[in-house]
């Protein structure tokens, strides 16, 4: 009977950890953001965040941590603990920036672990509507005819429009010049005024001003055509099979981090998408959502790093 009384206080003192164990999430929950208030990254956080804290029963607070081209915030992340209270809604960057930064700030394969795909937004090819490029074939056959000649402004060397002008550049066998703006909308205002003839930026930036008369989109890079510029073609359509280059964004966490939490936020992000109230935000930004489970996420960050690093060695890319 002394035994029986043992073995049962035994299994009673196993069993407190795990009854007084609060089930996830039992208090809010941060995402970090490598970019300031106001763009396309932070309103979809934002947008995604609200949703969640319905879904999970706990407030997601976003938090703004820009500078080093989403360095700071990456390493923000990392840093924290690996309890699913730290999240990260990332961009192409984070597969770039272990090529285009010496020495590597991080590694996105060791330090952090995917959670979900979340959408992508093209980048296009843009000219002054009085430009003598009237389709992105006239623009290959003048670059190849006066190689270097022809310059391109993009948001800012290693910037996403950037590699993808470089990647674009390679496939169709031309040299074009780049010029680096401090943000997109510097690089499309000398576009407009006829100080460059051609801007490489994400297609929200350029929407208002194809509305306008003012510009006119070459292409977009994305695996399908916009669904608010219906009439521009792909680079793929255009004479380039297979060819894509999209901004995309996905959530991130630290290493670490339970797999039956990333599957909680893996699930939780999926029937955040699928809400309208989602897709009409993600759509109002130029984006188009894209869930992607942590496999597939991980796989893209993958096949990202190595295009990546093959272009920035070749291309000798550095940061601003």
């Amino acid at each position: 009977m002394t035994f029986l009384r043992v073995l049962a206080c035994v299994a009673l003192a196993l069993a407190v950890p795990a009854m007084a164990a609060d089930p996830y999430p039992s208090k809010p929950i941060r995402m970090i953001v490598g970019f300031p208030p106001g763009g396309a990254v932070d309103v979809i956080a934002r947008t995604l965040g609200q949703q969640l804290s319905t879904d999970l029963k706990q407030a997601v607070v976003i938090e703004n941590k820009p500078g080093a081209g989403t360095n700071i915030a990456v390493r923000a992340l990392i840093e924290s603990p690996p309890d699913g209270y730290t999240l990260m809604l990332t961009a192409n960057s984070l597969a770039a920036n272990m090529a285009l930064y010496k020495p590597q700030p991080f590694d996105a394969e060791r330090d952090v672990v995917p959670v979900a795909l979340v959408g992508r937004v093209p980048v296009v090819i843009a000219t002054n509507a009085s430009s003598e490029f009237r389709t992105l074939a006239s623009l290959v056959q003048a670059a190849k005819a006066k190689p270097g000649t022809i310059n391109y402004a993009s948001p800012g060397n290693g910037s996403t429009p950037h590699l993808a002008m470089e990647l674009f550049a390679r496939a169709a066998g031309i040299e074009l010049t780049h010029v680096p703006y401090k943000g997109g909308a510097p690089a499309i205002t000398d576009v407009l005024g006829g100080q460059l003839p051609l801007v490489a930026v994400n297609a929200l930036e350029v929407v208002p001003h194809v509305k306008a008369g003012k510009l006119r989109v070459l292409a977009s890079m994305s695996a399908k055509r916009p669904s608010f510029l219906p009439d521009t073609p792909t680079i793929a359509e255009s004479g380039y099979p297979g060819f894509e280059a999209s901004v995309w964004y996905g959530v991130i966490a630290p290493k670490g981090t339970p797999a039956g939490v990333i599957a909680k936020l893996a699930a939780a992000v999926q029937k955040a998408l699928a809400s309208s109230e989602v897709q009409g935000r993600l759509s109002a930004v130029g984006g188009e959502v894209t869930y992607g489970n942590p496999q597939q996420f991980g796989a893209l960050i993958h096949s990202e790093r190595v295009r990546y690093d093959k272009l920035i060695r070749e291309a000798n890319i550095r940061p601003d």
